[in-house]
């Protein structure tokens, strides 16, 4: 089949919206198909927000024999054989409206903006063969807000056979864009709660400057130099699979994700529990408390509890990495369930 691959970016951010269609066009082509992926920029502007829309209406994709439609508004192109593979609602307008997230204020021009995104968003996705999505968040966020059904379709990592454990350090890493809602913050509070030597890494960039300093800032006042690294860069790939090969455990710890984030899924396939938050979202459908993991209050004793218990007990920690593997395997999170499902 001739599939097109279509979503949206941000200029100049990268991100795991990115990845999941990056990393699936090659497992197409590994079956045969021929494929193309159609991005179009896209922000969340108010005042741009209908023209980019009306951008991705008028895309002609017809010559193709199926498009696969991921990030907003990708899902507005118009095609006989449509699927979408949803991976987020511009969520300003929806769950985050009554959020510090909105950026913009609560009045009649953009309440007025709001309930003409969501009768277009419902005209676009009602076109859709099929709606999947890449979690129960999103699902559930897809049934309150635009009324629809769709399947959850975890999406995996690329390669997942080059991760693998060969130890378990005194480190504990998080490696993800450095920005506030990934709360690496958080972390650097509770190490200064902790009563173990345990440490941390930080790998990722940031859309700004504010972020990384203000981390890096408050890493000095606490007396922490010693014991985080922050690296303010995307580390390769081969870098963090050696992090992942030798770490203690991982952490990832958004506030109210869209699904369980692909730093999860890598710790998971390295061995390696994930620690989470009890407010964490999607991450909450792979990490289970005291199975693959440990999911605590979003607070720095919590965390720093958790932290000194994956410290000392590492025959538990060590089990923990395994079902982490196993886990994987229970949610059938495969590029070969994929395929199947989205080639039905």
């Amino acid at each position: 089949m001739k599939i097109a691959l279509c979503s949206s970016f941000v200029p100049f951010i990268n991100g795991g919206y990115r990845n999941i269609v990056e990393w699936l066009q090659p497992m197409l082509e590994e079956q045969g198909h021929l494929v193309e992926r159609i991005y179009l920029p896209e922000v969340d502007a108010p005042d741009l927000l209908f023209q980019q829309m009306m951008a991705f209406r008028w895309v002609d994709l017809e010559m193709a024999d199926r498009i696969i439609c991921f990030r907003p508004q990708a899902h507005l192109i118009p095609h006989r054989h449509k699927i979408l593979w949803f991976i987020h609602h511009l969520r300003a307008f929806y769950d985050l409206w009554d959020s510090p997230y909105r950026g913009f204020p609560d009045d009649l021009k953009h309440s007025g903006i709001r309930d003409a995104l969501h009768r277009v968003d419902d005209a676009g996705l009602h076109e859709a063969k099929a709606i999947f999505t890449n979690s129960r968040v999103v699902s559930d966020r897809l049934k309150a807000y635009n009324q629809v059904d769709s399947e959850i379709l975890y999406p995996p990592v690329f390669q997942p056979e080059r991760f693998h454990c060969v130890g378990f350090s005194d480190e504990i890493v998080c490696i993800c864009r450095l920005e506030h809602h990934k709360r690496q913050h958080l972390l650097v509070e509770a190490l200064h709660h902790t009563r173990t030597p345990v440490r941390l890494r930080f790998s990722g960039t940031s859309a700004g400057a504010d972020y990384p300093r203000d981390l890096s800032q408050r890493i000095a006042e606490l007396g922490l130099a010693d014991r985080v690294s922050l690296d303010n860069i995307w580390i390769s790939e081969e870098e963090k699979v050696a992090q992942l090969a030798h770490c203690l455990a991982a952490a990832y710890l958004p506030l109210d994700e869209d699904s369980y984030g692909y730093p999860s899924v890598e710790a998971s396939h390295a061995s390696k529990p994930v620690l989470t938050t009890s407010d964490s979202g999607g991450v909450l459908e792979l990490v289970q408390d005291g199975v693959n993991g440990y999911v605590t209050e979003p607070s720095p004793e919590a965390l720093a509890d958790a932290i000194d218990r994956l410290y000392l007990d590492r025959v538990k920690t060590e089990a923990m990495g395994r079902n982490a593997r196993d886990r994987l395997a229970e949610l059938r999170i495969s590029w070969s369930h994929v395929l199947e499902r989205l080639l039905a």
